[in-house]
C-alpha cells in the first residue's frame, strides 16, 4: 500500500487543521491505520489508530484534540487536530503497520 499524507502548514496556535492520508490499492477498507508524528528533535511517537469497523483508540497526550476518521470509499484516513499548540509542531505520519506515508510538515507559530 502506498500512502500520501497531505493538509500540513503553518499555524496560529489555537487554530486546527485536517490531515488526510490517501492510499492506493484494495485493502484499505480492511486494514487499521495509524497516524503517528515527529517532532523536531524527538523519536517518532504514536498518536491514533482506527481499525476497520471504525474502532478508535489514542495516545494519552492528544486524548480530547486529536480526531482519528476514515472514508473508506475515498480510501482516505483522517486526522483532525483542535486546539494546537506549538509542542504539535511535527511531522505526521499515517501507516499501515507495514507501510508509512511520506509525511506532512505541521508547524504551530504565531
Amino acid at each position: 500500500v502506498q500512502l500520501v499524507e497531505s493538509g500540513g502548514g503553518l499555524v496560529q496556535p489555537g487554530g486546527s487543521l485536517r490531515l488526510a492520508c490517501t492510499a492506493s490499492g484494495s485493502d484499505f477498507r480492511t486494514i487499521d491505520i495509524a497516524w503517528y508524528r515527529q517532532g523536531p528533535g524527538k523519536q517518532r511517537e504514536w498518536c491514533a489508530t482506527i481499525t476497520p469497523v471504525n474502532y478508535t483508540v489514542y495516545a494519552d497526550s492528544v486524548k480530547g484534540r486529536f480526531t482519528i476518521s476514515r472514508d473508506n470509499a475515498k480510501n482516505t484516513a483522517y486526522l483532525h487536530i483542535k486546539n494546537l499548540k506549538p509542542e504539535d509542531t511535527a511531522v505526521y505520519y499515517c501507516f499501515t503497520g507495514v507501510d508509512w506515508g511520506q509525511g506532512t510538515q505541521v508547524t504551530v507559530s504565531s
